[in-house]
């Protein structure tokens, strides 16, 4: 028998249409999209530029807002029998997404280093120098001797001072730049509102003050300006720095900002304007700065390469008078990252993977070097094969971005860091990152030794060549005649002007008030860090723990909940966890 077949036509199911103008919910979602886009440029603020990668995200959010916008008024998350049409509503901004898509991953994929593996090598111009003939001596007078961290401590010491902003203001740790200031390397501080109710009690004044950290002297000096720091990255709204500049520069994608002040004492944020050189997004590099007076948000582009806005050709950007105070134009990330592509890509990307000839690295950190009024990122530089020690080192300009390389075989940093602090285990210092000196002809590490405070005790001086000999002392005199002795003795003979450092004080005498606090112990804790054992003392009507190196005061660890103990700390200190100085 054969089967009966039923013809049910062709006809298709038409998805259920919600109430309402099509028409109208399209205008409606348009509207919202561009009040929602407007808000997000506020608090987004990409740059309008095609190489921009912040761009496509704003427009792929927007776009996606969109698409939800309109399943809202369509109702389609409420009535699944809507849902069809919503869909087919969003094909066109669906296909808007897949075609930004695909364009960012071709302009991603015309920058790759697989591809452009020669154009990133020549992202930077290195010279070959000679260390002994064009790194002068080392004057010691102008010898920085304290790191971020140490300076970041003085100057919230030095804040601490000042009554009337301890309670508004706190030291902005984030921006604190190394700089050359009137011929001294310094590092200038900024400051921050407290919190945002403080913000909202000062931003009508602005920001009053700004503290300078001697790196030679370790003094601090609060500066109070007559008019207040409006523009600032402590701000909000229209003062808030970045949203600033991006709305008198609408086009030019920016680097992070640097505080930095002039000869006179002025302050100025320095942003970097910032350009993608290979492809779409690839070989990030700096084509000039906004200077923005941070007083009253005056706004100086100084180009390198702005077509149509360049307000200085190259040269004068380097050479003239006016700008010759900026120093950090270039940050450190970026021309230690450019350097590190010179350094893989300079015979090929094959060559970086099979065979590496001659391809080199930087070592894992930097410090920073005063030379010729001008402040240079210095980093030792080692085989990609070998991390055991560097090969030379690196020496890079960041007003000019000029780097030189040095040929100079020896230690790694991490090496001479390990024997600066063996020499001095018995108290458990930290050994700040290097800085690299020409001692008599010798190259030669020189840092800080820190204790658990980020105070400087010592000073230690390593030989790069020989990195067991180490010279350590309290003041930086002591330092050099212990590492000069250190030198003789294996048959080295240096030559060092210890008068010509000066009357210094010792470190590990730092003038600050101390108050004795006396008291019952209620609790006792311990702990231990680095090797070292701590134990954290709380007395009975007091909210905070003493914290005591059990090196500093060894008959601590046989305190017992009850005894009556003395501590001496620092009068100003009024953590929960309070280092002590001395014990009775």
């Amino acid at each position: 028998m054969d089967p009966i077949n039923v013809d049910f036509g062709n006809k298709s199911v038409m998805p259920e249409t919600p109430k309402g103008s099509t028409v109208k919910k399209v205008i409606v979602s348009l509207i919202l999209t561009v009040v929602l886009g407007a808000v997000l440029y506020y608090v987004m603020l990409p740059a309008l530029n095609f190489k921009a990668l912040e761009l496509y995200i704003y427009i792929g959010v927007l776009i996606m807002a969109y698409i939800g916008i309109f399943g809202m008024l369509s109702q389609a998350y409420f009535r699944p029998e809507y849902m069809e049409y919503a869909k087919n509503k969003a094909k066109v901004p669906i296909v808007m997404i897949l075609v930004l898509a695909a364009f960012v991953g071709i302009g991603y994929l015309t920058g790759v280093e697989f591809f452009r593996a020669k154009d990133y090598a020549e992202l930077i111009n290195v010279k070959e120098g000679n260390f002994a003939e064009e790194i002068e001596e080392v004057d010691f007078q102008s010898v920085p001797r304290l790191d971020k961290d140490s300076s970041n401590m003085i100057a919230t010491r030095a804040l601490g001072e000042l009554s009337d902003y301890v309670s508004q203001f706190v030291v902005n740790s984030y921006y604190s730049t190394q700089i050359n200031y009137k011929g001294t390397p310094v590092r200038v501080q900024s400051l921050d509102y407290g919190d945002i109710f403080k913000w909202l009690k000062n931003t009508k004044e602005g920001i009053p003050a700004y503290i300078i950290v001697d790196m030679t002297t370790q003094k601090a000096e609060t500066v109070r300006l007559d008019e207040g720091m409006k523009y600032s990255p402590a701000e909000h709204f229209n003062e808030y720095l970045i949203r600033h500049v991006r709305f008198k520069y609408p086009s030019l994608m920016l680097g992070d900002p640097s505080f930095e002040i002039d000869e006179t004492g002025r302050p100025f944020w320095i942003v970097p304007v910032l350009d993608k050189t290979i492809g779409l997004f690839g070989g990030t590099d700096v084509q000039g700065a906004i200077i923005v007076d941070s007083i009253n948000g005056d706004t100086t582009l100084v180009s390198t390469s702005l077509d149509g806005t360049t307000n200085l050709p190259t040269d004068k950007f380097v050479t003239d008078k006016e700008f010759q105070w900026l120093d950090q134009v270039y940050s450190a990330t970026i021309v230690n990252q450019q350097y590190n592509y010179y350094g893989k890509y300079n015979n090929g990307f094959i060559n970086s993977l099979i065979g590496q000839e001659n391809v080199r690295v930087t070592s894992q950190g930097y410090n920073y070097l005063a030379l010729n009024d001008d402040v240079y990122m210095y980093t030792g530089v080692t085989s990609i094969s070998s991390d055991q020690s560097i090969i030379g080192f690196v020496l890079i300009n960041q007003r000019t971005k000029e780097a030189v390389y040095y040929q100079q075989p020896g230690a790694l940093e991490e090496t001479a860091r390990t024997s600066a602090q063996g020499k001095v285990q018995q108290y458990g210092y930290r050994a700040t990152f290097p800085i690299l000196l020409n001692v008599s002809g010798e190259p030669t590490y020189f840092m800080a030794l820190k204790d658990s405070s980020e105070l400087v005790k010592m000073y230690a001086m390593v030989n790069v060549e020989q990195s067991t000999l180490v010279g350590v002392g309290t003041s930086l005199a002591e330092c050099t005649e212990s590492y000069a002795a250190e030198l003789e003795k294996n048959g080295v003979n240096v030559e060092v002007d210890v008068d010509s450092m000066g009357q210094e004080e010792a470190p590990d005498e730092p003038k600050e008030e101390t108050v004795e606090v006396s008291g019952t112990v209620e609790e006792i804790r311990s702990t231990i860090t680095g090797g070292e054992t701590y134990f954290y003392i709380k007395l009975a009507d007091n909210l905070s723990y003493y914290k005591v190196a059990v090196k500093d005061a060894e008959k601590i660890v046989i305190l017992n909940v009850g005894d009556k103990i003395t501590f001496t700390v620092d009068k100003k200190a009024t953590d929960q966890i309070i280092p002590v100085k001395s014990v009775k």
